[in-house]
Parts: C-alpha cells; sequence; structure tokens
C-alpha cells in the first residue's frame, strides 16, 4: 500500500508489526501511549536495587523461530544466549530433585534413561502426554491428565508457566500444541533462549533503533482515546494530544492489550478475561545458581538467575496477587532459600512486580473467543499475543501475531 500504516502499540506485538511493513516498504508511524516501549516485556533501571530488570520474566526456547528471526534482523540477537536443554526441578515438600533432559534427536531415546525423566515415571506416562490422539477443544489440563504420575512434578508446572491457568481450568489442546513443538521435537526445540542484559536490550530498544534508522516516525507518551470509522473504514485517530485524519490509503494496525482495544472498539473485541502474574527480583549474585530452576511444592514456580539479578516467577497466583510486597518477598525468598540450599541466608533486596493483566485465561471457552487480525473495517487489523495465533500468550504468539497483522495491512 502507498499510504501509512499506523502502529499504535510499541509492545511486542506492535514492533515486530512496525519492523516486518518497514522491511515490506511500507512508511510506518508507531504510537505508544507510555514514555516507553516494550509493554509487558521491557526492561528498566530499578534504584532500590540498582539493576536492570526486566518487568516480568518470559522463558524463550529455541522453537521460538519467530521471535529469534526477529531480534537477528533488528540486531538484538547478540544479547541472547542459548544454553542447554536442561531442565532442574525441585520439590520442596520432600527435597527430591530432578532434571528433564530432553534428547539430541526427535525420537525420543532419552526417555529411556530414568536419570533424565520425573522419578518414579515411565516411558508410557510421557508417550500418553506427546503421542496420542490431541485433546477435544472442550477438555482440561486435569480432565485430561489428571490421573497422570507425571502430573504434580511437570504437566502442572508446565501447564501454570505456559498457559498462567488452573490447570483444572485450562486448554489440554493448547497445552498440548505448546508440549509436541518443544518437548516432543527434543533438546533442538527446548535449548532456553535467555537475556544476561535484559529482555529491553535484545528484543525492545534495538527495536527502536532499527525503526528510527529506516525512517518509521516514533511516538511516545501519547496514548490514542478514540478512533472515528465511516463506512467501513477507520477516518481518524484521535490521540490525548491531537486528532490525527487519515488518507485514503493509511491503515491502522491496533497492537493494545484485550482491554484497552475493547474500549476503543466494543463492538468488534470481545471481552476477555485475563490472569496476573507476580515477578520477585532480588539484588544477588549467586554465579553457581542453574540459569533457571522449576519448583514444585512451594509459592515460587521459577527462578530464573542471572549476574546480579535473581528473578522468581509466580503464574495463575490467585489471592496472592493480593499479599503486601513485603511479606510477598520473603515468602519467596524462604522457597528460594530451600531451593538453592542458601540456608538461613539474609534477603537481599527485592523489587515485587504485580502483573495483574498479565495474559488471557487460557480456558477452552476462552480459546474460541479469541479474535483474528481481521475486522469488518477495511483498514484495520489487530495484533497481540492474545489474538488468535493458536499460541498461548508468549513472546512468541506477540511475534507472529505483529507479523501476520503487517502482512495484511501491507496488502490492503
Amino acid at each position: 500500500m502507498s499510504g501509512v500504516v499506523h502502529v499504535i502499540g510499541a509492545g511486542l506485538a506492535g514492533l515486530s508489526c512496525a519492523v516486518d511493513l518497514r522491511r515490506r516498504g511500507s512508511a510506518v508511524s508507531l504510537h505508544e501511549a507510555a514514555p516507553h516501549a516494550g509493554g509487558r516485556c521491557r526492561s528498566f533501571f530499578d534504584r532500590r536495587l540498582d539493576r536492570i530488570i526486566d518487568n516480568g520474566s518470559h522463558l524463550l526456547l529455541s522453537a521460538n523461530r519467530s521471535v529469534l528471526d526477529y531480534a537477528q534482523h533488528i540486531g538484538g540477537a547478540g544479547a541472547l544466549v542459548e544454553v542447554a536443554a536442561e531442565f532442574p526441578f525441585i520439590d520442596i515438600a520432600d527435597g527430591t530433585r530432578w532434571t528433564v533432559r530432553p534428547g539430541a534427536g526427535r525420537v525420543p531415546w532419552w526417555l529411556l534413561l530414568p536419570g533424565r525423566r520425573v522419578p518414579k515415571t515411565g516411558l508410557g506416562d510421557y508417550l500418553a502426554l506427546l503421542t496420542p490422539k490431541a485433546p477435544t477443544p472442550s477438555q482440561t489440563v486435569a480432565a485430561r491428565w489428571g490421573q497422570s504420575p507425571l502430573y504434580r512434578r511437570l504437566i502442572e508446572p508446565l501447564s501454570t508457566a505456559i498457559l498462567n491457568t488452573a490447570p483444572e481450568d485450562a486448554s489440554a489442546a493448547l497445552l498440548r500444541n505448546v508440549l509436541s513443538e518443544t518437548l516432543g521435537r527434543g533438546a533442538a526445540r527446548c535449548r532456553p533462549i535467555l537475556a544476561p542484559a535484559g529482555l529491553g536490550a535484545a528484543l525492545v530498544d534495538p527495536a527502536i533503533a532499527w525503526l528510527r534508522r529506516h525512517g518509521a516516525s516514533v511516538h511516545m507518551g501519547n496514548p490514542l482515546t478514540r478512533i472515528k470509522t465511516h463506512r467501513g473504514r477507520v477516518t481518524a485517530l484521535e490521540f490525548q494530544q491531537r486528532l490525527h485524519p487519515l488518507g485514503q490509503e493509511d491503515a491502522v494496525v491496533l497492537a493494545l492489550p484485550p482491554a484497552v482495544a475493547h474500549r476503543l472498539l466494543p463492538a468488534i473485541v470481545p471481552p476477555l478475561t485475563t490472569q496476573p502474574i507476580v515477578n520477585a527480583h532480588y539484588a544477588i549474585d549467586l554465579p553457581d545458581a542453574p540459569p533457571l530452576l522449576g519448583i514444585v511444592g512451594g509459592l515460587a514456580q521459577w527462578v530464573f538467575t542471572r549476574p546480579g539479578v535473581m528473578s522468581v516467577t509466580v503464574s495463575q497466583p490467585g489471592q496472592s496477587i493480593e499479599t503486601p510486597a513485603d511479606l510477598l518477598a520473603r515468602t519467596l525468598w524462604r522457597d528460594v532459600c530451600v531451593a538453592l540450599a542458601l540456608g538461613e541466608k539474609e534477603m537481599p533486596p527485592c523489587r515485587i512486580i504485580k502483573e495483574r493483566r498479565a495474559t488471557l485465561a487460557h480456558s477452552p471457552d476462552q480459546e474460541a473467543a479469541r479474535p483474528g487480525p481481521r475486522t469488518p473495517f477495511a483498514n484495520l487489523w489487530l495484533a497481540g499475543d492474545w489474538t488468535d495465533t493458536g499460541l498461548p500468550c508468549t513472546l512468541e504468539g506477540a511475534v507472529q501475531s505483529g507479523r501476520r497483522a503487517a502482512a495484511l495491512a501491507a496488502g490492503a
């Protein structure tokens, strides 16, 4: 198209959309309500910790080719580090430790080795998870696999982390899709990709710099308050600071959180239920700690360690989201001390971040309600990890949604 594509929202979906549009030769104007880009995967300097931390912890895997290709193109790949496909766990209820180590090939020979799988489980338990007929669209994780010996020590932790939804409510089909493309394909698809300097240095800052170098206009700190339409087209964007009429060849991609998109377009964006995530960041250097550790039996669920910072993630935290930050920090620190064998080590400075609308609730009903990128308006498309990508709300889903919207907008 010969007009300007206005991308509204500079989270990962909006950034990937804007980058892909420029690669296709489209004129791009990127608009962000906040004074900074990145959305839920931004990094920032925290004065209390005297560290750069991520707003939230996100685990990338080598299977996430869309994110990795995006990082490579914008010049951010050098800030990412791939590590071995090893996933250590501890059950702090009884101190049992184990490490899940997928094998190199697609044939799961590694499952024949007890030292590479969950204790007291057998080959058939994994085959029942990965190979049979797919779950029905209405089936939940607990209903499908709740009786499996793998449930408490693998399926439940992975489901909670991936879908951020209680297994009793979470879509079994969506979880199986993810596991089939990662664990089911061996180590080549399961290698964790870490960001030692923070996600911003890999996925956000390089994208803004790339867009500016390549002629895109970038506008921060100016929220969109209204979308004007006429005869099936968007005709103007009303921002807090100005009204921007659209030309006949101009187009719009809304890459906003679902609640904001629904407020702007109540007729075409369904109201979607979201779930919170709690992240705790501790200013501590633990060079001997594994880069990631899964915890079963505590409030803490995953521990991510990088130079100078250790982060704890609690997906689907329930009522813990209402716990005062200081108490939450100490509760999580006790789990960490057990998991990392730190004894009675004094708690270091901590920052608690409560993201109350972190992801969708990935229930079967909500999966059916996720909208696609198209809208009734000929020059308006949707992007965001909450749209119907076939993936949970992840960085990979965000990038794929942005690229899909870019392809539609560029061909308008």
